[in-house]
């Protein structure tokens, strides 16, 4: 299987491409920003774009969507509970002091257990409220890998301060559907370094 990880946008988000290495089909998570260097990536490895997911609708997540969309011609999928996020990415980004563009809708809505296909390669929707309220992670089981989004970090969580955050909810999501998973599962997160379940069991201070 194809993965790759780039750090994009302001805010150093982890933007994930995926790609079956026998069909060529792939997908695009996370787009926050610099569009370009994703779309050189999906060219290195000759992907068709299946599907640009969002693990939630944070602006630095979200900011390269439209970008992302012109670029790979994929419909563009988040929980339904994060999609009002998409159109005022701009307008929180300014709020940081930063530039930010929005998002267009979403095409359909991502929610628990929803399986998303790209080629041979099966990738499974664990919504995990608490950071916000429609963030969503993604379980490739074959590949004991699990993209986290802002839900779990290594030796950290997501912050539950915002709009729509829950610190019990939050804590709640990743006991019962991230802590289930095998021990040997690495976690993606979307900002910093991997970890794995194991580990997180173990050592992470929140727990």
């Amino acid at each position: 299987m194809i993965f790759e990880t780039l750090e994009v946008g302001p805010l150093g988000v982890n933007c994930f491409i995926l790609g079956c290495e026998t069909t060529h089909e792939g997908v695009v998570i996370d787009p926050g920003g610099d569009v370009p260097r994703i779309a050189e990536v999906v060219r290195r490895h000759n992907l068709k774009i299946r599907y640009i997911i969002n693990t939630h609708g944070h602006f630095d997540h979200v900011g390269g969507n439209l970008q992302a969309i012109k670029a790979f011609g994929a419909p563009l999928l988040i929980h339904e509970s994060d999609a009002p996020m998409l159109g005022r990415a701009a307008e929180v980004a300014r709020m940081y002091g930063m530039q930010g563009e929005n998002s267009p809708a979403p095409d359909s809505f991502l929610s628990e257990n929803t399986e998303i296909v790209f080629g041979t390669q099966h990738m499974k929707v664990l919504h995990t409220p608490g950071h916000t309220q429609g963030g969503c992670c993604l379980y490739l089981e074959a590949e004991k890998k699990v993209i986290t989004g802002d839900t779990l970090f290594a030796d950290s969580i997501g912050r539950t301060d915002l709009p729509g955050g829950s610190h019990e909810q939050l804590l709640a999501s990743i006991k019962s559907k991230l802590f289930t998973l095998p021990d040997e599962v690495s976690a993606y997160p979307g900002h910093g370094p991997k970890t794995t379940i194991g580990h997180e069991k173990r050592n992470n201070p929140y727990f």
